[in-house]
């Protein structure tokens, strides 16, 4: 594990100190897209200039709606949207140029839907990925974060989840960001590319789609219970997950960017706490004051029974330290969803 020193430590945090008085040019893809979406009106609210790149295949342009909402003028004037697929080098080599960090969000998720579309998985989130990272050296980007998951961890029965210990793989969605992470170390390894992987923890919060087949359970069943729908739980409900709030996510990334480490480095962004989905069912249920009766049905296909991450990595090298635990993000997550349904 790399061990940073207190100097370096304080040259992250200088370094983050110096985001607010200095101008940088950021790129965000996936920037219409859940998490994408939070780290643009995060970077424009602290006066930062960015580049938005989506192609709305999973991203809404109401996400970017309400993010420019929120902004005053001058921070509207400090962001450029451009529709447009990672899949394409072109795309991906023109909206590098000139950008000092990128925030590579853009992705095909969900287990359930790379089991179902395999080729599409792997076409955004490995060929594209590799066009932004062939973009990034060419255009002498300063440092590249990109979004992992903790689903790299496939069977390995370990807990809680330590970066050094991954298992076999479960699903078409968990090889592509496995993919990811191995041409990160090749790019950094070749060609000095300065790279951060995070594995992201099952994120939550607000403007999480809760529609379609693929949705993430949080969000759908809050738009269920709200509406008196039966909610599904796979299984007994006694599998477990490490829920992260968005707000963690977003800081995640940002300290991560700023991480003095010219070696490629990949880092569990969680909570370091687990919540069975019977739990989460309770939670959500005692938070909105309405309960409905939960339908159990069979596991699904390629999920990973437990999640729970070791957290420890993260605030050794980043000084990640996530604020906002799963009762108060729920609790911030639903108040959106109640204004917003």
């Amino acid at each position: 594990m790399l061990s940073l020193t207190y100097q370096e430590k304080y040259l992250i945090l200088i370094g983050l100190y110096k985001m607010f008085e200095k101008q940088y040019k950021w790129l965000v893809t996936g920037c219409a897209g859940f998490i994408g979406s939070h780290l643009t009106e995060f970077l424009l609210k602290n006066n930062q200039i960015v580049t938005g790149l989506d192609n709305f295949l999973t991203g809404f342009q109401e996400n970017l709606d309400e993010v420019i909402s929120n902004l005053d003028n001058s921070q509207k004037n400090n962001f450029t949207f451009i529709e447009g697929d990672i899949t394409s080098f072109e795309t991906c080599s023109n909206v590098t140029k000139d950008i000092d960090f990128i925030l590579h969000q853009a992705a095909l998720g969900s287990v359930p839907r790379s089991i179902d579309l395999p080729i599409d998985s792997h076409s955004n989130n490995v060929t594209g990925f590799i066009n932004i990272l062939k973009a990034a050296v060419d255009n002498n980007v300063k440092h590249l974060v990109y979004a992992s998951s903790s689903s790299v961890y496939g069977d390995h029965p370990q807990l809680p989840k330590v970066e050094s210990e991954i298992g076999n793989l479960l699903s078409p969605y968990a090889a592509t960001k496995r993919m990811n992470e191995l041409y990160a170390d090749v790019f950094n390894k070749v060609y000095n590319l300065h790279i951060t992987g995070l594995r992201y923890f099952n994120v939550f919060g607000p403007r999480q789609n809760p529609k379609g087949a693929y949705a993430a359970v949080i969000p759908r069943w809050i738009e269920k219970i709200q509406n008196s729908e039966t909610i599904e739980i796979y299984g007994d409900g006694e599998n477990s997950r490490d829920f992260c709030y968005i707000e963690n996510a977003v800081d995640a990334n940002i300290k991560a960017a700023f991480s003095n480490s010219s070696t490629h480095e990949v880092y569990n962004i969680a909570l370091n706490d687990k919540t069975t989905l019977n739990e989460l069912y309770q939670k959500i249920a005692s938070l909105m004051e309405k309960e409905v009766t939960p339908k159990y049905t069979a596991p699904r296909e390629g999920d990973i029974l437990h999640s729970h991450a070791n957290i420890d990595k993260a605030k050794t090298n980043l000084n990640y330290e996530p604020k906002i635990k799963i009762d108060k993000g729920l609790e911030k997550t639903i108040n959106w969803f109640k204004e917003n349904l």
